[in-house]
């Protein structure tokens, strides 16, 4: 979910992509690669990404064609995958199992009705991050010279972590988390058509007149990843009685609700599982030959399907001079 209800809170302005050229910014990398495996897997025919033994990797066209908008606009991408999720979030993993569970079962409906365009949506939403796509993405990352970095457990709140110590400029991200993990400067939409929406902590602050210790609490009482929210309270509400009442205890005391758990939610924002012992490099030279190899040699995805985007990516390093970056 990403505690979507944030979005009308939120100060969020779109913004043009030269007023961010020379950045870097730290992008939720599962965040990321879902987006473009779940779209790649809706409008691109299966056997393009199949390999001859079944396994399917169609992350690797989404990374190919993802990317160029980064270099192309003087950004430099350093992808953060997950560690370990919080046991906070086991009922949420647990539900979108049982979901996709369910849609796995309405696909093979699907296909033996020879529904072409519900078997399209519905391979789309049943895809999930399989060990051989964390494997092969991270290889082609390495091999395009994109840097990476593990979490310790939450992409988003590690994201976050790098961006508060100045090591990067923005998180990159289309949740609305970031805001909680205190990230100063968001980015969304990044490779989307058009320009990316910038969403920034110290303006939603002094919009809403809060301080982030209760815009946690605010999301708390709307409900997120780690938490069922009270019933009725909308991001208006819950600012409304957070700023009467001072805090989420004081909101429970005095409104007869409660939020199970809240204080482990609530210091999982404030104190996430992070780590500062990361090092990467700005400067992006990457082996577009060997990753073009990669893909289309050992993992059979068709050629045609990322010959234009390695172009791109090629081009991009070379025009904007990324790969002189110190």
């Amino acid at each position: 979910m990403g505690n979507a209800d944030l979005r009308d809170l939120a100060h969020i302005e779109e913004v043009p992509f030269d007023e961010l050229g020379g950045g870097v910014v730290a992008v939720d990398a599962h965040n990321w690669l879902y987006r473009y495996l779940t779209t790649t897997v809706r409008w691109t025919s299966d056997h393009r990404y199949t390999t001859d033994a079944g396994e399917e990797v169609a992350n690797l066209i989404g990374i190919v064609q993802g990317l160029p908008k980064f270099f192309e606009h003087d950004l430099i991408p350093v992808m953060v995958f997950d560690g370990g999720p919080s046991e906070l979030k086991a009922d949420e993993i647990a539900d979108r199992r049982e979901q996709r569970e369910k849609m796995e079962e309405r696909l093979e409906e699907a296909k033996e009705a020879g529904d072409s365009k519900e078997v399209a949506r519905l391979d789309s939403a049943t895809q999930r991050l399989t060990p051989v796509i964390q494997k092969t993405s991270r290889e082609l990352l390495r091999l395009l010279d994109v840097p990476v970095v593990e979490a310790p457990a939450e992409g988003e709140a590690q994201c976050a972590n790098m961006a508060k110590r100045g090591d990067v400029d923005y998180v990159g991200t289309e949740d609305y988390d970031a805001l909680l993990f205190g990230a100063p400067v968001t980015l969304r939409q990044l490779t989307s058509k058009g320009d990316p929406e910038r969403m920034d902590l110290q303006e939603t602050l002094a919009d809403l007149d809060v301080t982030l210790e209760q815009l946690i609490d605010i999301a708390i009482l709307c409900g997120t990843d780690f938490n069922e929210g009270v019933h009725g309270y909308g991001p208006k509400t819950a600012l409304k009685k957070v700023k009467e009442h001072g805090d989420i205890w004081t909101v429970f005391e005095e409104e007869d609700v409660y939020v199970e758990n809240a204080d482990l939610v609530r210091t999982l924002f404030r104190d996430p599982n992070v780590t500062d012992e990361y090092e990467f490099d700005t400067a992006i030279s990457p082996d577009v030959e060997a990753a073009r190899e990669y893909v289309v040699e050992e993992w059979e995805v068709d050629p045609d399907e990322v010959r234009r985007g390695f172009e791109r990516i090629e081009t991009g390093v070379t025009q904007t001079g990324l790969d002189q970056w110190t």
